[in-house]
């Protein structure tokens, strides 16, 4: 039996473990299908500046103590789900995206989105298995001002009353 999955908030201790994944985690997914002047930005270092900015919309999720995801959300976006690779599979990412969702909706919406690189088709394949419906191609303009061909995924969400 597999350990259970944690979530909490993230904090300034997490950074350098939130940016060591955010970093892998992005190679696997978007090399050869983002532009050439992403790539030039996106360095090891970025990751971990980017990480720090985003401390307070960041969740994590531990298994054994250990940080072994995240999700970061903003307003209604989901912007960020990212999990170690020795954790893909094993229900990390589906506990983050849950979370996410749940954010999204107490931020008081009804409808999240998040934005995946078209070729990254692992990914797509799993938003899909979580029940996000693929909207259509759209021009994402993510820090760095690159614009990168994305398809927009959505998902109705219930928000809770408070």
């Amino acid at each position: 039996m597999s350990a259970p999955v944690r979530l909490r908030p993230s904090t300034v201790d997490d950074v350098a473990r939130v940016a060591a994944i955010w970093h892998q985690g992005w190679r696997d997914g978007h090399l050869g299908h983002v532009p050439e002047a992403l790539l030039a930005v996106r360095t090891e270092d970025s990751f971990t500046e980017r990480a720090g900015h985003q401390v307070a919309a960041t969740t994590v999720a531990t298994v054994d103590g250990a940080v072994a995801g995240f999700v970061m959300v903003v307003g209604d976006e989901v912007e960020q789900v990212y999990v170690d690779a020795a954790h893909r599979g094993s229900g990390v990412a589906a506990a983050l995206l849950v979370e996410g969702e749940r954010q999204v909706a107490a931020n008081g919406y009804t409808s999240a989105w998040l934005a995946v690189v078209a070729g990254n088709a692992r990914a797509r394949r799993f938003y899909e298995r979580q029940g996000w419906v693929d909207e259509g191609s759209f021009d994402y303009r993510p820090s760095g001002g690159v614009v990168v061909p994305c398809r927009r995924y959505v998902k109705a969400v219930t928000v809770v009353p408070s």
